[in-house]
């Protein structure tokens, strides 16, 4: 039986999240196959899912998720090296539902299980219910025989957090004020519950993210930690780009900021497709009571900042635009010492999300030399 930690928290008991950079274990997927969120009956974003996997399996052992329906259809999708295990879940955003495990100096890992509401719940939540997606963190803890701490008065998703694995967090306050997450707490209160469940003593907050309806502005679809000092962040001098004036204000914001040693930063400047990406097809997706409908010509946050480190390798969106090139040379640049991946992942986007939304990493454990 898998312990539940509710007397204490992380920052007390030495336990902390490393950066995405740092090593990694496992990379836990979801399989999708919601009919009302994904089109042409999921079939396009399975591929797009299994190539994403695939991509990842170089670098790190991939685990993905299956409900039992379609656990043979994805065992057989799949590579035989992608582990896949059977587990019940509402849809397929393992970044969002999946845990945040924390490390210690000692070789210990602990999972955070934080509520997970749909982005918003019955305020502007995306689907009901969501209830096998909010058992989805403890049961990866299970799965991985990792003590969790259980928070289920805390609504956090990981696409809305950033650490750089020294005490810094990065974050936005369109996601984490927004009225369907923890109404009931100040941003003061807020900023604690993460220092003390992120092992932090910094909160940086950034004003919006590009995505205001789907995750109420998801900061990694807009800036993340490179290394220490470093972050990246989408950047476009093109007035009429739809994100053009939160690419221009977050740009800004972290130049002018500093991490938790004070230090200002060096901010890499990650381009934008070149062409936005708009829905297409969305009179296949299925229209169901308690799901935000979809229609033809939503804008869709196609941004090439929600890739994925991990390990020797950076696994990054890519969308048939003229740009695609351009992102894969600026992380090279920004990585020289991973190999830099390229995946086509249109169809995820379609569904609201990219690769860094669809991966949620287990950090290897950390031993400190004495």
């Amino acid at each position: 039986m898998v312990k539940v930690i509710n007397n204490s928290t992380p920052i007390e008991d030495g336990f902390f999240m490393p950066a995405e950079y740092e090593p990694q274990d496992r990379i836990y997927m979801i399989w999708p196959e919601r009919k009302d969120n994904w089109r042409k009956d999921a079939l396009p974003a399975q591929e797009a899912y299994k190539e994403v996997a695939f991509a990842i399996s170089e670098f790190t052992p991939v685990t993905m998720l299956a409900n039992f329906k379609e656990y043979e259809h994805a065992r057989k999708m799949l590579e035989p090296k992608v582990r896949v295990v059977e587990m019940p879940s509402n849809d397929a955003w393992c970044r969002d539902s999946g845990p945040t495990v924390l490390v210690n100096g000692s070789g210990q890992r602990r999972g955070c299980d934080w509520r997970f509401n749909a982005w918003g719940g019955l305020v502007d939540g995306l689907y009901n219910p969501w209830d096998e997606d909010d058992e989805i963190a403890k049961n990866i803890c299970r799965l991985e025989d990792i003590e969790y701490y259980s928070l289920d008065n805390f609504v956090l998703e990981g696409g809305s957090i950033h650490v750089d694995g020294i005490g810094t967090v990065l974050t936005t306050e369109m996601c984490l004020l927004s009225a369907g997450r923890n109404p009931h707490l100040s941003k003061m209160e807020i900023e604690q519950i993460l220092k003390d469940y992120l092992g932090a003593t910094k909160v940086l907050w950034l004003k919006r993210g590009i995505d205001p309806m789907e995750t109420n502005g998801h900061i990694d679809d807009v800036a993340c930690f490179v290394r220490p000092g470093e972050v990246a962040c989408i950047y476009t001098e093109d007035v009429n780009n739809p994100f053009y004036e939160v690419a221009m204000d977050n740009y800004r914001t972290l130049c002018n900021m500093t991490d938790c040693r004070g230090e200002q930063f060096t901010v890499h400047k990650i381009c934008l497709p070149k062409n936005p990406v708009y829905l297409k097809g969305a009179e296949t997706i299925e229209d169901v009571p308690g799901t935000i409908p979809r229609k033809d010509g939503d804008i869709c946050i196609a941004s090439y900042l929600n890739f994925l480190i991990t390990n020797d390798g950076v696994i990054v969106p890519q969308y048939g635009d003229e740009n695609d090139e351009l992102a894969l040379r600026q992380l090279e640049e920004i990585f020289p010492d991973k190999k830099i991946v390229g995946v086509f992942t249109k169809e995820i986007v379609y569904g609201g999300g990219n690769i860094h939304c669809i991966t949620q990493q287990i950090p290897s454990p950390r031993y400190n030399s004495l």
